[in-house]
């Protein structure tokens, strides 16, 4: 179910508590996300929004993967999506601000820009656009061969500023994938879009995110996610493990009584205290940070983006200078 809405902004500072990241400014043209990833840290987001309704779903084939009954409100977030149909007009409005400083915005920072919806909608092509008429420095994630549409505008753009694409990837096994992201495209067409984009001046990246406990930690699935990375050239790599805390902990300990009840004690002892088990934690980065000497992998997201930005400010003031004189 699609709602379309008007916002006021369209973007978001970030949390200063999350000043570590390379941004500051988030934007999100949807809220709700339909590639339905079991493990979604942001299922809390449609809280606010939908604590007065009520869903009752009767698509029994996509609620039995996804949800622990069919009428589950955490289903919120994968079967209502909003969409901001003037979030291009809201955008300009802050973008041609005196006040704005050509801040990196991380786009897609809670629901995936490249979600199936996208494909009607279309709204990151007005994006895109109002990108490249203000020069402002982008980073995208996504789980979505779709980004490739707008292959010209990205390419455009990384001529411009800093553009930073990365591909989230969990597993290579396509039907753990489906399973874990039913509606994502699969791993192989993921490692297409890293392909494709080193042709471009844009940045590439993989986020190896969530690593699922006794699903996607084995070392065989590590490797070859990193391999495939390398063959990409990718600047950099971002594991983390998964985290389980408020609903989706509740639907992800659903999702595995359903499709793997002989996990959910162990996740149980993992996750006791809401966060992974420490000594797991420290085993699983020693493995990763053995394959990513292994694969020459860098995990810093931010020097390549630095580098880039301020080679983008030495060519505006270069234009600046042979439009003077």
């Amino acid at each position: 179910m699609f709602e379309e809405i008007k916002v006021k902004k369209a973007l978001n500072r970030i949390n200063k508590s999350s000043s570590n990241l390379p941004f500051h400014w988030d934007l999100n043209i949807y809220r709700g996300c339909e590639h339905g990833c079991n493990y979604c840290y942001a299922m809390y987001s449609h809280s606010y929004l939908e604590e007065k309704k009520k869903f009752a779903y009767t698509d029994p084939g996509f609620g039995r993967e996804i949800c622990s009954s069919v009428a589950d409100k955490k289903c919120a977030f994968f079967k209502t999506i909003y969409v901001k149909t003037n979030v291009a007009e809201a955008l300009e409005k802050q973008l041609a601000a005196r006040s704005w400083k050509k801040e990196v915005i991380n786009i897609g920072g809670v629901c995936d820009s490249y979600q199936p919806v996208e494909a009607k909608y279309r709204l990151m092509r007005e994006v895109l656009t109002l990108m490249i008429k203000y020069r402002n420095p982008v980073t995208i994630s996504t789980k979505s061969d779709l980004i490739l549409r707008d292959y010209d505008l990205l390419s455009e753009l990384a001529e411009l500023t800093s553009v930073n694409i990365a591909v989230t990837v969990t597993t290579v096994d396509e039907k753990l994938s489906a399973l874990l992201e039913p509606l994502a495209s699969s791993p192989e067409k993921r490692f297409s879009v890293l392909r494709a984009f080193k042709n471009t001046s844009a940045i590439t990246g993989i986020h190896m995110m969530p690593i699922l406990p006794f699903l996607t930690d084995n070392p065989q699935n590590l490797e070859q996610i990193m391999s495939l990375a390398a063959e990409c050239n990718v600047e950099y790599a971002l594991p983390g493990v998964l985290n389980l805390r408020g609903e989706t902990r509740k639907h992800f300990f659903g999702f595995l009584e359903l499709n793997f009840p002989e996990l959910a004690d162990p996740y149980r002892k993992l996750y006791a205290k809401g966060g992974v088990d420490i000594a797991y934690k420290a085993k699983l980065y020693g493995i990763l940070s053995s394959l990513m000497e292994r694969y020459h992998l860098s995990g810093d997201c931010m020097k390549p983006m630095q580098a880039k930005l301020s080679r983008s400010k030495q060519l505006t003031l270069m234009d600046f200078s042979e439009n003077n004189f």
